[in-house]
Order: C-alpha cells, then structure tokens, then sequence
C-alpha cells in the first residue's frame, strides 16, 4: 500500500481512482463499511481504492487544545486499511491555512487535479471545506461537472456497546476513558490498542516479582480509566498474555499516570527502548491502595491469575 502526505507526494502520472475522505480514527466497525465499499467499487472500477485523512484532528486547528484522544495512530490507521485492501493513503496536513479552503476548491485541488476521482464514497454526515460548508449533496452535485460519481453509505451499526448506541469514535472514546474497553472492542471489532517505546521506571515491579514494560505512549492517546486489564503485549512480533496496570500507582503515592505491562510467566525480557503495542482486551478491577506491600503482592497473583485465565 503507498502512503503518502501531502498532495506534492500522489504520483504526478496517478490515474483515476475511487476515494474516501474521513478523519477515520480507530478505523471502527462503521468506518469499515465505508471503506469496505471504496475497496469494492475500485474493485469494480479496475482501479485504486484511495483514503484521504487529515493530521493535526481538524477540531485541534479550529478550535486550539480541543484535539480529542486517539483510538489510533496514522501508521497504525493504515495498517489497518491496508489489511481492507485500500492501495493508497493520503495524509493532509490540516493546517490554519488548509482550514481556509472552500468546499469547491477541495474538490478540485484534491479530488479532481490530483487523484483524479472516478468515484466518492462517503457517510451521509460527511463535511468538508471551510467552516463545514460542502455536504454529499455538495459533493454529488460539482461531480456531474468534474466526471465522478457519489456513493452514500449508512454506516449506522450498534450492538449491546452503550447501551445499544450507534457505533462512533466518540462513544469508543467514552467507553475506553471509563474502563469498558470489551464494549470499545465490540465497536472496533478488536482489542482498544495502546502505543509506544518501553522507558525505564521506578522499576518496583521488578523488585516485587512482576517485571513490568513502562510504555512512554504517544501524544493524545486514549488511555482507559485507572485499574488493572488483561490483554497482551506485543514486542518484536511477539504477542505475548499481560496484566496491564494503568494509573498512578497510589500504593508508592505516585503521581504520574503511567501505562505499565507484566507479560505474563516470562523471564529475563529486556523491552528498553523497542516500540510496543498494549492490547485491552478485559477490565479486572479498579485502582486500589493497600494496607501493606504483603496484601498489595496477594492481590497481584490474583490479578495475574484472572489475566493469564482471561487471555488463555
């Protein structure tokens, strides 16, 4: 799959090509469909399934300090396509001037001068150009002019998630921030998965018996509620079961809120410095302070016990 960023990266000699513009944080199960059908109809096309999304979130240019937590990061958004069968991803810097951009000259500079789109498909919410003012209708209509057609899509799917609420990234978000990451693992159609490089802690894990991989996460992740989780940590290729612990460790009075990993009955394993991956997949319980370092250890066996039960 090519990725590119910014418009100067397409190939100057791109041909047509069916294309999606979204945000598409998480890459959920309503997001699928859409994606699903550009696929399909490139497919029936004879030609490149191509997505457009956008880096800063726009609402972080729109409106300053307003940039909501990450379900998952560009690389990982794109592995994530490319497993749907999308050939190319555009990233466009979303910048204060980019924001500026009317409707009609979008589709021009980005859909017809440079990917030169046969076909759009997009959720019928779909806004684009300045202040939000183009639409599908929008959309539909200057494609009569400009030789492509437009493909509404229903994303509407909802499950027992939220208490049957249609599936988004903002109820992800909201799932994930109170710890049900099972109900986020319903709408994205897999565990909620955390990022980035092992750093050196206080290292009290590994005095207590339970040697733990420190995640330094990445900007603007989303982190889910304090407690202990069963999932797994991935590192070199290797998924390995995991008690997870997040939050501030209040047994040591700490007051950085931290993303920490036991791999479960694995020994001598040096994480420093590698990039790895978290995967929530159940909540266990709740963050707590002890009333001694003896009941603290009683409860991280049980802790382990339930995750290496849980992900067995």
């Amino acid at each position: 799959m090519q990725r590119w960023r910014g418009l100067e990266d397409i190939p100057q000699d791109w041909g047509r090509s069916v294309v999606t513009i979204g945000s598409y944080d998480g890459v959920h199960r309503g997001h699928q469909l859409i994606i699903g059908r550009t696929v399909e109809r490139a497919r029936e096309l004879s030609v490149p399934a191509v997505v457009v999304t956008f880096d800063p979130h726009p609402s972080e240019v729109v409106r300053p300090g307003s940039h909501p937590p990450l379900l998952a990061p560009h690389h990982r958004r794109a592995e994530l396509m490319a497993e749907l069968g999308v050939d190319a991803v555009l990233v466009l810097p979303f910048t204060a001037e980019f924001s500026q951009l009317s409707a009609a000259d979008f589709i021009v500079k980005v859909l017809v001068d440079k990917l030169r789109a046969r076909a759009v498909v997009e959720g019928p919410n779909f806004r684009f150009g300045h202040r939000a003012a183009g639409n599908v209708a929008f959309l539909a209509e200057l494609g009569t002019s400009y030789d492509y057609e437009v493909e509404v899509i229903d994303l509407h799917v909802s499950g027992e998630a939220g208490g049957g609420e249609p599936f988004s990234s903002t109820l992800t978000r909201r799932l994930i921030a109170a710890g049900d990451v099972e109900g986020a693992s319903e709408i994205l159609g897999r565990p909620h998965r955390v990022e980035g490089i092992v750093v050196r802690g206080a290292q009290r894990g590994r005095e207590l018996g339970y040697p733990t991989a420190n995640v330094e996460t990445l900007p603007h992740t989303a982190i889910p509620a304090d407690g202990v989780y069963a999932g797994w940590l991935t590192a070199n290729g290797e998924r390995m079961p995991a008690a997870i612990s997040v939050g501030t460790n209040p047994q040591f009075d700490g007051t950085e809120r931290t993303v920490e990993a036991y791999a479960i009955d694995r020994v001598g394993l040096d994480l420093y410095g590698l990039h790895v991956a978290v995967d929530f997949l159940a909540f266990v319980r709740g963050q707590e302070k002890f009333d001694s370092i003896d009941s603290l250890l009683v409860a991280m066996g049980e802790d382990v016990k339930k995750c290496r039960d849980l992900t067995a």
